[in-house]
């Protein structure tokens, strides 16, 4: 294996997509494409990838987080490695890509939220040095159709 991780490039967004339908997510090429193409500009987010041999096998975003009453940090937004290539360090290699960005960027902690049936997800934040902090229900309103009134 030819293990390189880097800055992800707009022309990974097909892999992008391919492992992140792999992974579950609904996945779409061109709005893939128009994210990534955000993302890559921005001074808040960062996106890295994992390659063998030039294949892109994983890849993570994360983005810097400023609230009222926390100190800044960095969230984990994704992170997905091609499942014949997990367990192999490669998905703690990303992370650590992620935190050397956070320590730039002086966030106090990085953050990252799991679906609740992604019981391995978990397993592998906690193997790495992540505490579970708390539980939460997440809510969500659509802008298309504002029904706050």
């Amino acid at each position: 294996m030819e293990l390189f991780i880097r800055a992800a490039e707009v022309e990974d967004f097909e892999s992008i997509t391919r492992l992140s339908y792999q992974f579950g997510y609904i996945a779409d090429t061109k709005k893939t494409k128009e994210r990534l193409s955000e993302i890559i500009v921005s001074n808040d987010n960062c996106a890295f990838v994992a390659t063998d041999s030039g294949i892109v096998i994983g890849w993570i975003h994360g983005f810097y987080t400023l609230r009222i009453q926390s100190d800044p940090f960095v969230e984990i937004g994704g992170l997905v490695v091609d499942e014949n290539y997990r367990r192999k360090g490669i998905g703690r290699l990303l992370v650590q890509k992620v935190t050397e960005w956070a320590k730039l960027k002086n966030g106090s902690t990085i953050r990252v939220k799991c679906n609740s049936i992604r019981k391995e997800s978990h397993q592998f934040y906690i193997s790495i040095g992540f505490k579970e902090v708390k539980e939460q229900k997440v809510f969500y309103q659509s802008l298309k159709y504002n029904n706050y009134r």
